[in-house]
C-alpha cells in the first residue's frame, strides 16, 4: 500500500467519504503484551497469564488489551497518510468506538481508515476519521469508531 501524500487542508478534505487507506498488518506479541501490562498496570490473567490461559480462557491463549490495540492507531495511521504541512497533530477525542472482537496473541492486525468529516476551524482541521482494526484471517473486526483529530496546516 502506498502511503498518501497530503498537502493541503483542501486535498485532506477530498477524502470526505473516502477510504483513505489500510495499514501493512503487524503482530502482536506476548512481550508487547507485557510491556503495556507493566505500562498500565493492567496485570489481568487473560492478557499475562499464557498457562491459565490455555487452561481456562475461551480464547485458549492470551489476548491483547483492549487499548493496547487502540493505542496502536497513532503507528498505523502514519503508515497510512503523511500530512506534508502539517505543523502539529492533536489527539481531540473519540466520538464512538466499540471493540468487536479480542485480538489473539501472535495475530496480525491492521487498520484501515475513512474520512467522515473536515472542517476548517479558523486554520486548524477538525478531522472525525473511521478507524477499523482487521484481524488477519477473521471476519470480525478487532474495533471500529470514530476518532477525532486536529491538524494545524502550515502556510
Amino acid at each position: 500500500m502506498e502511503k498518501v501524500i497530503v498537502n493541503s487542508f483542501e486535498e485532506f478534505e477530498s477524502y470526505t467519504g473516502k477510504e483513505i487507506g489500510a495499514s501493512d498488518y503487524v503482530k502482536i506479541t506476548q512481550e508487547q503484551i507485557n510491556k503495556f501490562a507493566e505500562a498500565t498496570g493492567d496485570f489481568q490473567w487473560i492478557h499475562t497469564n499464557p498457562e491459565k490461559c490455555a487452561k481456562e480462557s475461551q480464547f485458549g491463549t492470551t489476548i491483547a488489551h483492549g487499548y493496547l490495540t487502540l493505542s496502536l492507531i497513532p503507528q498505523l495511521f502514519d503508515q497510512i497518510v503523511d500530512f506534508t504541512t502539517a505543523d502539529m497533530t492533536v489527539n481531540y477525542g473519540i466520538e464512538s468506538f466499540k471493540f468487536n472482537q479480542a485480538v489473539k496473541v501472535d495475530s496480525e492486525v491492521r487498520l484501515i481508515m475513512k474520512l467522515k468529516e473536515c472542517k476548517d476551524l479558523r486554520g486548524t482541521c477538525k478531522a472525525k476519521v473511521e478507524v477499523k482494526m482487521e484481524i488477519k484471517g477473521e471476519k470480525k473486526p478487532a474495533f471500529t469508531g470514530i476518532i477525532i483529530f486536529l491538524y494545524h496546516f502550515a502556510n
